[in-house]
């Protein structure tokens, strides 16, 4: 990944996303291709088109704050993506340091999700390996192939479309989290690797990274269906694991009473059933 162009990239992407009504702009007829034109957004950034194109084209690097302000609000960038984009311009240095490599989840942090008998939990690496789980977990995720990664199973499983009641919403999310924990950063080889091999595999894949869109969700509700329990309303909470680099715990819970709480409940006695 040429991280160069990353800023003219995502100008691009976003510029794509905002219509002229959704900046106040009288419709002009058809357009050749979809979103603003660059001199559109160049006149509501107040800045000269010439200079805009330059930063699109990759040969203007370092706008300013202001400039950057004034982008952010014109393509209706939220926070994550307003902090993306001055990350883009204004990149910190880089440390050499080894790659990304999935690493050893901690015992103690094991031992507590595996006594948890009805809340599913996963830890995850920064590039969504799942690198450990509890038996809930495993119920919830049970027959599905690519388990090994969340952004594999939901774009390289065909079950994954099922199993995620709102398929869309949940792959769009996931590409987004993806980069923002991304971040200007976008030359470590395993995530090279990972980008490459999602690509070359879903065309679905290939649309959503093309539009650039960034989200540091944490907290959010999604709807999945079990082939044992049937449809579960769930919320999932995202936490980092101090002394664990890059790494996360995720926890899926049910409101309490809820239908998806007692099949929740189902899954766990079913789980225990069958485990050894």
């Amino acid at each position: 990944m040429d991280s160069d162009k990353l800023l003219g990239e995502f100008l691009r992407a976003r510029r794509e996303l905002i219509t002229p009504e959704q900046v106040g702009l009288l419709p002009s007829g058809s357009r050749r291709t979809p979103g603003l034109r660059r001199e559109e957004v160049a006149m509501l950034a107040g800045v000269s088109t010439d200079y805009y194109i330059r930063l699109e084209q990759g040969r203007e690097r370092h706008p300013s704050d202001r400039v950057l302000g004034a982008l952010s609000q014109v393509l209706n960038l939220s926070a994550d993506a307003t902090a993306y984009l001055h990350d883009l311009a204004h990149p910190r240095p880089r440390q050499i340091r080894a790659p990304d490599q999935p690493g050893q989840v901690k015992p103690a942090l094991l031992r507590l999700i595996r006594s948890w008998p009805y809340t599913p939990a996963i830890v995850t690496s920064r590039w969504m390996d799942v690198l450990g789980s509890n038996q809930m977990a495993d119920a919830l995720y049970d027959g599905l192939d690519h388990r090994d990664n969340l952004l594999r199973l939901i774009f390289l499983n065909p079950a994954s479309r099922r199993f995620y009641r709102d398929w869309e919403e949940s792959a769009r999310s996931k590409v987004a989290q993806l980069r923002a924990l991304s971040g200007a950063d976008l030359d470590d080889p395993y995530l090279t690797d990972l980008v490459g091999e999602l690509s070359l595999k879903s065309t679905d894949f290939r649309r959503l990274w093309a539009r650039h869109d960034v989200s540091t969700e944490n907290v959010a509700t999604r709807r999945f269906h079990h082939r044992d329990v049937g449809d579960l309303t769930l919320t999932y909470e995202l936490f980092n694991i101090n002394g664990a680099l890059n790494q996360k715990l995720i926890v899926f819970q049910a409101e309490p009473g809820s239908p998806s709480a007692h099949a929740l409940d189902l899954l766990g006695s079913l789980a225990a059933l069958t485990s050894p």
